[in-house]
């Protein structure tokens, strides 16, 4: 007969005390211990295996490839993932980065055109208790038709849940005497409260998966639902989930990946600045991976972008999947007549006819006034539902493709824009939000990643400005971080320590002597940012989540 069952949580953050209850029922609760203390272990093992390829990639100084090992699931040509249901079959526009915290901006999404929503606990998030607790209540009211005045959420664009990936923990939840896994949390909770009524109405569940870097994470991942399905009496193969393909070495595995989620594949997502970041998580200390300015030389008519997207909806649709592009942060000017408003759309019309060129069969946007002017691309260069019979039979992508650093190097104004990218992502987090505006887009953790991670690099390198040949090192790079404070300080000024305080973190991160492996984490074990959540979550529920818009 088995022991009580060990598991602690924090009590319900202040303001919250109705939706803690509606959220941790007992059922809830035992069934969130029941999932974790099963799948707890393999967690672990994934992210050592992570651990376990790089330390091989740093002594071997090996390149990633195609597999051997798992060359006959390439090789085999009849294998296909299972349909998409209806309602993903078209999904031309989603709504991206949308925090659920944000009750406001969910509703407004809920009433939009768009065809779908990526709600998310992951990039556009802040994970404090507070945000994960009114988020989870929020979809939980948006799937039960508790919103007033929302579609039905059957009629409502279709939710794309995503959880937090596997290098985020809850800390208000110990089982069995661990910290919780993040992802377990919010995944075990949306399924357990909206599982069943997504099912019921053809609606889902649906879900995103953040950050997955081999196909053994996707096979974790596939064991997780056939156990869930199971246990909530729901049919095997009702979950759908798009993986996002954030990681080179994903790039290298994406086969193998659907094959292992084939019941349960929605297909992939390919993105930039994640994706980008990884090759400085992976190879940053070699110099030959020195990757230039991001805001003159990276972007995805780049060769080694190109590719990757071109072997993604390759890959896809041959085996009957859908393959999704990435988010347009831009931002359009209020002002529908203004120059800049029609320079901001012809930019985001340029670079999405690119990816719906390329094959895909969706993308994101975050301002919701985008979604009918790309939903109206897509209709004007495309037939049907989707573009799964671009079967890109002209593409093949060998590993030098996805491995070519673009040409380039570094200039002050991209040195900068890194670093206030870098310091105001650290500054939202310290105030509870996971996004914030700046010069005309959103930004969050993705370009957050890639912002630290190129300063960090440059550094590593002793790289040259290309304006002045000045090297970038420490002494610069805190100069130029005191610089960028002061000209952020006028519109912070009621914040100004706060401000102050993310500089002294985004300095620490860029030179440690080793690379932080993602910045989420380490501001997640960040005493700062830890002890001011109390702080925090009386602050965001005075203001329903504040933001900055610069």
């Amino acid at each position: 007969m088995s022991g009580p069952l060990s598991m602690e949580l924090s009590p319900s953050p202040s303001g919250l005390e109705e939706e803690f209850k509606t959220v941790f029922t007992r059922e809830s609760l035992l069934f969130l211990h029941e999932l974790i203390s099963m799948f707890d272990e393999e967690v672990d093992q994934v992210l050592r295996l992570r651990m376990s390829r790089k330390a091989h990639f740093d002594l071997s100084g090996d390149l990633p490839n195609f597999l051997e090992s798992t060359s006959h699931i390439r090789r085999d040509l009849a294998w296909r993932v299972l349909p998409a249901p209806p309602r993903l079959q078209r999904r031309h526009v989603d709504v991206g980065d949308l925090a659920p915290c944000d009750t406001q901006r969910f509703i407004k999404a809920l009433l939009s055109p768009a065809q779908g929503i990526q709600v998310d606990f992951d990039d556009g998030n802040c994970p404090t208790y507070f945000n994960q607790i009114k988020g989870i209540h929020n979809v939980l009211k948006a799937v039960h038709n508790h919103f007033p005045n929302v579609p039905h959420i059957s009629k409502a664009p279709v939710l794309m849940l995503r959880p937090r990936a596997w290098n985020m923990v809850e800390h208000n939840m110990m089982v069995e005497g661990k910290e919780a896994p993040g992802p377990l949390f919010d995944f075990g909770l949306l399924m357990f409260h909206c599982g069943k009524t997504l099912f019921e109405n053809k609606s889902g569940p649906f879900f995103y998966l953040s950050k997955v870097e081999s196909f053994m994470e996707a096979r974790l991942w596939n064991k997780i639902f056939v156990w869930t399905q199971e246990k909530l009496g729901l049919p095997l193969g009702c979950i759908k989930v798009t993986v996002l393909i954030e990681n080179v070495l994903a790039a290298f595995e994406m086969e193998e990946i659907l094959y292992e989620l084939q019941d349960h594949s929605a297909g992939l997502n390919c993105g930039i600045w994640d994706y980008s970041a990884s090759f400085v998580n992976k190879f940053g200390h070699r110099q030959n991976f020195l990757l230039p300015d991001r805001s003159k030389y990276v972007n995805m008519e780049k060769r080694f972008l190109r590719r990757y997207m071109d072997l993604l909806v390759q890959t896809c649709h041959r085996r009957g999947a859908l393959a999704t592009g990435g988010m347009a942060a831009l931002l359009l000017p209020q002002d529908p007549l203004s120059d800049s408003h029609q320079r901001a759309l012809a930019s985001v019309t340029r670079l999405k006819l690119l990816e719906i060129e390329a094959g895909v069969d969706g993308f994101m946007v975050y301002d919701l006034g985008l979604i009918e002017p790309m939903q109206k691309l897509f209709q004007l260069h495309t037939e049907g539902d989707n573009q799964l019979h671009q079967l890109r039979d002209d593409v093949t992508v060998t590993p030098d493709d996805l491995l070519s650093m673009p040409s380039g190097g570094v200039t002050l104004y991209g040195l900068k824009y890194n670093i206030a990218v870098g310091v105001l992502f650290i500054n939202a987090w310290l105030s509870g939000t996971g996004h914030f505006f700046y010069r005309g887009q959103v930004e969050d953790s993705a370009t957050a990643e890639i912002s630290r991670s190129q300063v960090w690099q440059w550094i590593r390198h002793q790289t040259r400005l290309e304006d002045d040949s000045r090297v970038v090192s420490r002494r610069l790079v805190t100069a130029l971080t005191h610089e960028v404070l002061m000209e952020l300080s006028v519109s912070f000024f009621r914040a100004k320590q706060r401000l102050n305080t993310a500089a002294d973190i985004f300095l620490e991160v860029v030179l440690k002597r080793d690379f932080p492996e993602f910045i989420t984490s380490y501001l997640n074990q960040d005493h700062t940012f830890l002890s001011s959540q109390d702080f925090r979550q009386v602050e965001a529920l005075e203001a329903d989540i504040p933001r900055h818009k610069l």
